[in-house]
């Protein structure tokens, strides 16, 4: 079996207690590793641009910058990680703006320690980590569903092939991509293809923000 690539994270924790556990717990495994560690969304960009990670966990709640506007930055810089955000309540007002602004996804900080492992692994890979019933849970708290905001994503989905539609629904659907190649009878290459090309084509930055505008545009049950 082969090994799996090892995945370089940065935390940034305004809680050393906090930033020490989730040390302990990444690096438990041969896979995930801890580069460095930042106190304050303010130090985010230095901390990425020091250590060039592969992933972000990102606190939303610090005292100097929040972990929305850290997110913002840190993305904005040439090939920027992945960012999962952390959180201690699973509706946190930031949560869905953090995942808007390119977050890949968030976690509860009580997460128990095989989930988050299995989460950053999911991640790093490129995949969707939020189950379907949280993504939808999410979207459905934070939407205000008004029909101009539905007709804006559903316009932005006309630019899309048939195709491309099809995986952009699967993809909505919290499945991943060797899923949606059973699905839709075709390779896992060529799903990976149709995904990259739907978010470039949609200007987005990952699969939860597909889910949102699929659900804004209607096009989920």
């Amino acid at each position: 079996m082969s090994e799996r690539p090892t995945t370089r994270i940065v935390i940034i924790d305004d809680e050393h207690l906090v930033r020490a556990g989730l040390r302990m717990i990444l690096e438990s495994t041969d896979d995930l590793r801890v580069v460095g560690e930042a106190s304050d969304g303010a130090d985010a960009v230095d901390a990425v641009r020091a250590h060039r990670p592969d992933l972000v966990l990102m606190d939303i709640r610090m005292p100097r910058l929040d972990g929305l506007e850290a997110t913002r930055r840190v993305l904005q810089l040439p090939e920027p990680p992945r960012v999962i955000v952390l959180t201690t309540f699973d509706l946190d007002d930031y949560v869905m703006q953090s995942l808007q602004a390119g977050a890949t996804g968030f976690l509860l900080k009580d997460t128990p320690p095989t989930e988050l492992i299995n989460a950053v692994r999911v991640v790093a890979a490129g995949e969707a980590m939020l189950s379907p019933t949280v993504t939808r849970r999410l979207i459905r708290h934070f939407s205000d569903g008004t029909s101009g905001k539905q007709a804006a994503a559903l316009a932005r989905t006309q630019l899309l092939t048939e195709r491309e539609a099809e995986v952009l629904i699967a993809v909505a659907q919290g499945l991943s991509n060797a899923e949606i190649g059973t699905t839709l009878f075709m390779s896992e290459a060529t799903v990976k293809a149709h995904v990259s090309r739907l978010l470039t084509k949609l200007d987005l930055h990952n699969r939860v923000q597909v889910a949102i505008l699929a659900h804004d545009a209607g096009l989920l049950d």
